[in-house]
């Protein structure tokens, strides 16, 4: 047997940061300076009180909505993020609880950002092809604006906080595959939040302030991105690893009816799409109303893609998630007629 998507959901918090209050907040910086670079208009903030597994919940809840699935049919949940409700118990564990899943089902967290959802993928396709489970949930779930500093504008414009739920369903033929993946641990420091585990406990020091060379305030506490070299990765890392992917399926980019990147922002995905030489209608975007929700963007532009006719049964979809790590990942997915929006 093997892995095929039959649904996916997704929430965004109410709260949304848009760049209207942005543009308010950083004088030096006007709408159309914010848009230009990121071609985000809105970036979904949670609540105080809300946890990344309290969207996923929400997300999991929409798809037994609508009777893709019941709980009871659950025998595994996979949830991917990097902001738990806790250092320990997995949140996955509690979700199972929350949701109503069975105890005989497995449950694990997994801590990926932009490169999890098609982790995520891999890892219910090996535990389908094995026989583990036949129906998992995959949840993703991400609250990076708790890690931001609110005068660090270098991030604060870019991310946006999202839960989204996938049901994997076993079925005969392969949908998914082959999958590719990369890691480079040296660009770690370039995308992190240095304080606060083990390595580095909170303490008065990792809570002091500093300044950058471009206005930006931060503490050890919270999020740090080098932009300059993230971008250099991805311009190198993505590139590669989509034309691996097609040399390992034997397939040309002409084949692929619809490529689907992780969101970063819009400057970065043109980059890509044209140093690639793909059409632009093959290259959706979603990050306007979202931002760049790190592990929940790959199934938020894969939702949107069907809800505009875009998935048809036979498309042929490259997936590539990339980023905090270094990690990449890409796969190929085979819509089928299991398959809804």
């Amino acid at each position: 047997m093997h892995a095929s998507i039959a649904g996916i959901e997704y929430v965004l918090p109410e709260q949304a940061l848009t760049t209207a209050s942005l543009a308010a907040e950083f004088p030096d910086w006007d709408v159309e300076k914010i848009d230009s670079k990121t071609g985000i208009h809105t970036r979904p903030v949670a609540a105080p009180d809300q946890c990344a597994s309290d969207l996923a919940e929400l997300a999991a809840r929409k798809l037994f909505e609508r009777g893709l699935v019941k709980p009871e049919e659950v025998d595994f949940v996979l949830f991917c993020t990097q902001t738990p409700d806790h250092f320990l118990p997995p949140s996955a564990c509690l979700l199972q609880h929350r949701l109503g899943i069975p105890v005989t089902a497995g449950a694990f967290d997994f801590n990926l950002g932009s490169s999890g959802y098609v982790y995520g993928l891999g890892l219910a396709e090996g535990l389908i092809a094995t026989g583990q489970a036949t129906t998992i949930l995959l949840l993703t779930g991400d609250t990076y604006s708790k890690f931001i500093h609110p005068k660090d504008k270098s991030v604060r414009t870019i991310f946006g906080d999202s839960g989204t739920a996938t049901l994997v369903r076993a079925v005969e033929q392969p949908a998914l595959g082959p999958f590719l993946y990369g890691t480079d641990g040296r660009g770690g420091p370039n995308l992190t939040v240095p304080a606060g585990a083990m390595r580095q406990p909170h303490s008065p020091e990792t809570a002091r302030e500093y300044g950058d060379d471009s206005g930006n305030v931060r503490s050890l506490d919270n999020l740090y991105m080098n932009g300059a070299e993230i971008f250099t990765f991805t311009l190198q890392a993505v590139p590669a690893s989509v034309n691996g992917l097609l040399a390992k399926a034997g397939l040309t980019a002409d084949e692929i009816d619809l490529f689907v990147f992780h969101q970063p922002n819009r400057y970065m995905l043109e980059h890509l799409r044209k140093k690639m030489k793909l059409p632009a209608e093959k290259v959706p975007v979603t990050i306007e109303h979202c931002a760049n929700t790190v592990s929940g963007s790959v199934p938020i532009v894969l939702k949107h893609a069907g809800l505009d006719g875009k998935l048809q049964p036979g498309s042929r979809i490259l997936l590539a998630g990339f980023g905090v790590g270094y990690s990449w990942g890409a796969t190929l997915l085979r819509w089928n007629q299991l398959a809804t929006v």
